[in-house]
């Protein structure tokens, strides 16, 4: 039985020799292999950038509704209050949004910044490359763990579909369906997620034991696990991992929240890496980064 998430300090890959680097990789394909969620110290994301972002995204999402609605559109921008749900799920997560990614990846979406405050664009496109160069780092360990060469992912993922999500859990509405939780149970689309230490609990993994584990890290930790890409590709070798973040219990506080999810180009394709086509287990079909993307965003409510 898992009691906790495994501890990794990316510092090891990221100034250690070859074998240093080999090892890390070993223990990181290892942890997600067990357990699916890690957290992490060590990254490229400053502590005092953290800071900045979580006081820059308070003020945003405090203006009203109709200034954030100006913003709204497609998978850029504002996503307001109960438009997304989780895959089969029928009542929508307790959530609002703002959405930052690659011009290149979807040159048709033009992105509204907003004026105040002043720092917002600044601020969050800082963050999104901190955040991207963490991915690279994480996924060419991923390679090297699954005796992959060290950079294969990166081209891949160069100009990609990745996205920063700006997350506001407000005080649970008097009004909310008692079958609404903040983010119901759900697995990540993508082939990983890096998860700014959140301001607020709440978050909890499904752990391999069917038991629901909350997720403790320090305030400048990124957590990481694996999405429906990654299990795609390894053939369920490393499989998406249930989780949720659930309404809180005590002081009804709103919760804020900064998921950045590594995905290829929308052209890459999606099929089982040299090595994971396990005995026994058939490789999903190939498919489109694009066009499982597609298929996934219209299953939660967002396209």
């Amino acid at each position: 039985m898992t009691d906790s998430i495994p501890h990794l300090d990316l510092t090891a890959f990221r100034d250690g020799d070859a074998a240093t680097r080999q090892a890390f990789g070993r223990d990181l394909v290892a942890a997600l292999r067990q357990c699916g969620f890690i957290t992490l110290e060590g990254h490229r994301v400053d502590p005092q950038m953290i800071e900045r972002s979580y006081a820059s995204a308070a003020t945003f999402f405090a203006r009203p509704v109709e200034e954030k609605m100006r913003h709204a559109g497609g998978l850029r921008g504002y996503t307001p209050f109960g438009r997304e749900h989780a895959k089969d799920s029928s009542v929508p997560d307790l959530k609002e949004f703002w959405q930052i990614g690659h011009a290149q990846a979807e040159p048709e979406a033009k992105l509204s910044w907003p004026d105040q405050p002043a720092d917002f664009q600044t601020v969050f496109e800082a963050l999104f490359d901190a955040l991207e160069a963490t991915g690279r780092d994480l996924l060419s360990a991923i390679a090297l763990g699954l005796s992959l060469p060290e950079y294969y992912f990166d081209p891949r993922i160069e100009n990609g579909t990745s996205l920063l999500r700006l997350i506001h859990y407000p005080e649970i509405p008097a009004s909310a369906d008692p079958r609404c939780v903040r983010a119901a149970a759900h697995e990540d689309i993508n082939l990983i997620t890096l998860l700014v230490a959140a301001q607020g609990g709440g978050l909890e993994v499904l752990t391999r034991d069917g038991n629901w584990l909350p997720v403790l890290n320090g305030p400048h930790h990124l957590v990481v696990d694996t999405g429906d890409m990654m299990a795609r590709i390894t053939n369920g070798f490393l499989p998406a991992t249930t989780h949720r973040v659930v309404n809180p219990v005590g002081p009804n506080v709103s919760r804020y929240s900064m998921p950045f999810f590594v995905q290829p180009r929308a052209d890459v394709v999606l099929e089982c890496l040299p090595g994971c086509a396990q005995d026994g287990a058939e490789p999903p079909a190939p498919i489109s980064t694009g066009d499982f993307l597609d298929q996934r965003l219209r299953e939660i409510g967002l396209k």
